[in-house]
């Protein structure tokens, strides 16, 4: 029988990025590797078949299969059967949001092939009642290099017709659309195709949709195509559409008009699309999840892999693009758990239910989801924020003050950033948004203007902070927090509002706000969907994509689901997230890195240590201001400039750049980051109109400070300054995402040092069997310590905890989680708390703030008498200790010489430990 809670038997995760040279197969030849780590399930990137040569997967084409590239569902079968073989599972990434806009995607070639007539019409998020006439029933296509009159007569749209699919298409470059055949017809007879099929397709015409008759039509055409005489006559059609020849051109027009589509440069997708997007990626079209034969149909295909015991839980990707994510995931719970008494004996038990969500600091996840809980970016920020010295703040936002105009506050960058792509980015969505608003607003008698909701909504779009709201789900729920945080947005757009707008924002308040269970009218709930899946990309776009570039301080703090004007968070603060954690969520995951982080795991710790030495920090980077001679009218401009120094020392390599081909493969990693860097940030250059003076600029400032010397060896001075508190603070996060309530989860390649860059820097291939030969040479802890740069330090201790969880499950699993008081004047340096269950105590003593320890560069050993004593609620012992050497007495964890964290356990049943 399978249990009911299933997340408790997922113990630790290994997150694998497959395809870009990881197949199916070759993951199940590392599944012993990983078995021996200690991890429970690995946790795949989505494997159902997307656009070919994807390089990630999110772009899905087809949920009915694996796919192919990968090895299909033989090669699955096999990596579950070596899984199971090892008592481990298989935790899939699935993408129900949003599919590939690809001539692979069958379902979205039927809508274009036959528009609302199609049978997926309403299976992605089309608007088929656009206001703009010439878009009213169609979809818009903006993927053209040009205009369509342009691209027409540059004779880059080329009609052909697929013998295979039996469809018209017209090509362009990489882009294929096919035509409706209602429109075959009047296409064919231009080439005088025999009276038969030109009736058939009037017949088709006629009928306006697929079926029986469009079926039998296109199967005549296959056949006259591949007569000889069917293939010369294709052939002078597609001459008669040559958009190079006037009256081609004239007749290409013609036959464009006919489509259930509208062509357009790329350029208008921003104020033209009429279908919903993922945030502002024109080549993903959301999918209608909410609606129940799209879920079937996009869920069927998983459901039987359940079912079949070859995989063992989801992972739901950014579930806020979701209608409605309560209703959805509800569902899917009820799915799953009606499928578990199906599956076979050797299955692990039950399901386990993990969302991608961007959690506010103060924002809880909705009580109404029935999921083990996020995949840990609020771990990711509250285990970063106490690693930091927030004292340091005053001093850092002076040398942030000395970049010049553009050095604003945190918030103040985002709320411009959001303001920006408002109106540049999400210009269409907002548009649509205020005509939703204005037909809902008509209806309830309400007296508003457009001219008045787009400056209202404008406004409020401004002033929101949280990905979104969840009044347009479909499920009954609290929104307590949904109330607090629309209001906090009215509250912070009334004073920027004109006068006469107060009853505006009043109404459009109270229309944003709707229950399902009070029966507002349709077009109320159209509108609040509306606004839902436009705030959820803004929030993304104008704060990860674009103030994270902006906002230099100290980079190490904006990171996904991080708020950077938040530098640092208490040790008290600490303990009641993981508190809060432990009581609602104790299966969540904790994860230090993920393939969408800015930068690696063990760069943002290295770089936290900035914060304890701020004062010469910014003399530092004052001198290098003075000495490197950056131009801020050709490039780098201070904000750019100080990002910059950041991001080298925190990719710093911990062997030195001993040839002249490393250190160029180390600058190329720097500039392609810059590259990308300047072009989110918006401020200088951008992916739609690179300036590129000012990104070259920028490159040669990156080259020429490589060459040089005198400022290579500063900079390595620096590093070698803060590089091993920077361990020890990767090593004290690694012990606490391992230790604290939750599932830990160990991102590909992060068992070593973890300095990599934002993608596609920190999906670079994983070095997998120098990893194997390191596990397979096992030593103490202070042995591997004394070797810290090779990173065999960290693989330890990660080895020794998960193998140690793998023993005792339900310490961590059920255990209570009590935070430690400590005492005395080096207080601030440790995190200290105990887990406990059924007789077991561990007690993890975990550094912060390792630069003002002493930290020995050699061996991580602290190198001063630490004044700092651990409380214990009562006398425990004998301890064990999970890394080797014990401390003189666990009250006083920290001792000279050795490395200070601590995990020690005591068995009071007097069971043995390893």
């Amino acid at each position: 029988m399978n249990s009911s809670t299933p997340a408790a038997l997922v113990r630790a995760t290994l997150r694998l990025q497959f395809r870009a040279g990881m197949t199916i197969d070759d993951a199940t030849a590392l599944v012993p590797q990983f078995a021996r780590l200690g991890i429970s399930h690995l946790y795949a990137s989505p494997l159902f078949a997307a656009r070919p040569g994807s390089t990630h997967g999110y772009d899905t084409v087809a949920h009915d299969r694996i796919d192919p590239a990968l090895g299909g569902e033989v090669a699955l079968t096999r990596l579950a059967d070596r899984l199971h073989a090892h008592g481990m599972g298989l935790i899939l990434d699935i993408v129900p949001n949003h599919m590939a806009v690809d001539a692979h995607n069958a379902w979205w070639m039927d809508v274009l092939a036959w528009g609302q007539s199609s049978v997926h019409a309403t299976w992605f998020d089309i608007d088929w009642h656009d206001p703009d006439p010439d878009l009213r029933g169609r979809v818009l296509l903006p993927f053209l290099d040009r205009p369509l009159l342009k691209a027409m007569a540059a004779g880059s749209l080329i009609l052909r017709y697929d013998g295979d699919g039996g469809l018209f298409h017209i090509h362009h470059h990489e882009h294929s659309f096919p035509l409706c055949p209602a429109s075959y017809a009047a296409l064919l007879a231009q080439v005088d195709a025999p009276g038969a099929l030109l009736a058939a397709f009037t017949t088709v015409a006629v009928r306006g949709g697929p079926g029986a008759e469009a079926d039998c039509a296109q199967a005549a055409l296959r056949h006259w195509a591949a007569t000889q005489r069917g293939q010369a006559a294709l052939t002078r059609l597609a001459a008669l559409h040559d958009g190079c020849d006037p009256e081609g051109r004239a007749r290409l027009e013609r036959l464009l008009a006919m489509q259930p589509w509208r062509l357009a440069c790329w350029r208008e997708a921003a104020t033209r699309i009429n279908w919903r997007r993922f945030f502002d990626i024109t080549g993903l079209v959301g999918v209608c999840v909410e609606r129940a034969e799209v879920f079937e149909a996009v869920h069927g295909y998983l459901f039987s892999l359940y079912q079949r015991g070859l995989i063992d839980g989801v992972r739901v990707d950014h579930i806020d693009g979701l209608t409605a994510p309560a209703a959805y995931c509800q569902r899917l719970r009820a799915r799953l758990d009606a499928l578990a008494r199906l599956r076979p004996e050797n299955a692990l038990p039950g399901a386990a239910i993990y969302v991608e969500k961007i959690l506010a600091t103060h924002e809880s996840l909705p009580a109404a989801w029935p999921v083990a809980g996020t995949t840990g970016y609020d771990f990711m920020d509250q285990v970063s924020a106490v690693l930091h010295d927030g004292c340091a703040a005053p001093v850092l936002d002076q040398l942030w003050a000395a970049c010049g105009p553009d050095a604003k506050a945190c918030g103040l960058i985002a709320r411009e950033a959001r303001a920006q792509l408002l109106a540049n980015g999400f210009a269409a969505e907002f548009g649509r948004l205020v005509h939703l608003l204005a037909t809902a607003e008509k209806a309830e008698g309400a007296a508003c203007t457009p001219a008045g909701l787009r400056a209202v909504l404008e406004a409020v779009l401004v002033s929101f902070t949280l990905y979104r709201t969840y009044f347009g789900d479909e499920a009954v729920q609290d929104h307590a927090e949904d109330d607090a945080a629309l209001h906090a947005a009215a509250r912070a757009a009334r004073p920027r509002l004109g006068a006469g707008l107060e009853p505006v924002l009043d109404a459009v308040m109270r229309a944003l706000s709707a229950r399902p269970e009070h029966a507002p009218p349709a077009c109320v709930r159209r509108a609040e969907q509306a606004f839902e899946h436009l705030t959820a990309p803004l929030a993304a776009k104008s704060t990860e994509d674009t103030a994270f570039y902006r906002y230099a301080r100290l980079i190490s703090r904006n990171e996904v689901g991080s708020d950077p004007a938040r530098l640092g968070l208490t040790v008290a603060d600490f303990h009641a997230g993981c508190a809060a954690r432990a009581r609602l969520h104790p299966a969540a995951m904790l994860t230090t890195a993920t393939h969408d982080h800015k930068r690696g795991e063990d760069s943002r710790a290295r770089l936290a240590v900035l914060s304890e030495m701020a004062p010469q920090w910014r003399v530092q980077v004052s001198a290098w201001f003075a000495r490197n001679g950056a131009q801020a009218a050709i490039g780098p401009d201070r904000i750019d400039e100080l990002m910059l120094y950041q991001t080298m020392l925190g990719a710093w390599p911990l062997t030195p750049l001993a040839s002249v081909a490393a250190r160029e493969v180390w600058c190329e990693r720097i500039v392609q980051w810059q590259t990308k860097a300047l072009r989110e940030a918006k401020r200088h250059t951008n992916w739609l109109d690179p300036d590129t003076a000012y990104e070259e600029a920028c490159t040669a400032f990156v080259r020429r400070l490589a060459a040089d010397a005198a400022f290579m060896a500063q900079m390595e001075r620096v590093v070698a300054r803060i590089a091993p508190a920077g361990a020890l603070n990767g090593l004290a996060q690694t012990l606490l995402r391992l230790t604290t309530p939750g599932v830990p989860d160990l991102y590909q390649g992060c068992d070593l040092w973890d300095f990599s860059l934002v993608d596609p820097d920190n999906r670079r291939p994983v070095d997998f069997g120098l990893r194997h030969a390191l596990l397979e040479h096992t030593s103490s802890f202070a042995a591997s310590a004394a070797t810290w740069r090779t990173g065999q330090v960290k693989l330890d201790l990660i080895r020794r905890i998960l193998s140690f969880r793998a023993r005792y499950p339900d310490l961590f699993a059920k255990g209570s989680y009590q935070p430690l008081e400590v005492d005395g004047a080096d207080r601030d340096h440790a995190i200290a708390f105990l887990r406990q269950h059924d007789g077991f105590t561990l007690l993890v003593v975990a550094p912060r703030l390792p630069l003002g320890m002493e930290i020995q560069a050699d061996t991580l050993a602290l190198g001063r008498d630490m004044a700092l004593r651990v409380t214990l609620p009562q006398p425990v012992g004998p301890w064990h200790s999970l890394l080797g050497a014990l401390p003189v007495q666990a009250t006083v964890p920290f001792t000279r010489g050795q490395v200070p964290l601590v995990c020690l356990v005591h068995d009071a049943g007097g069971r043995g430990l390893p």
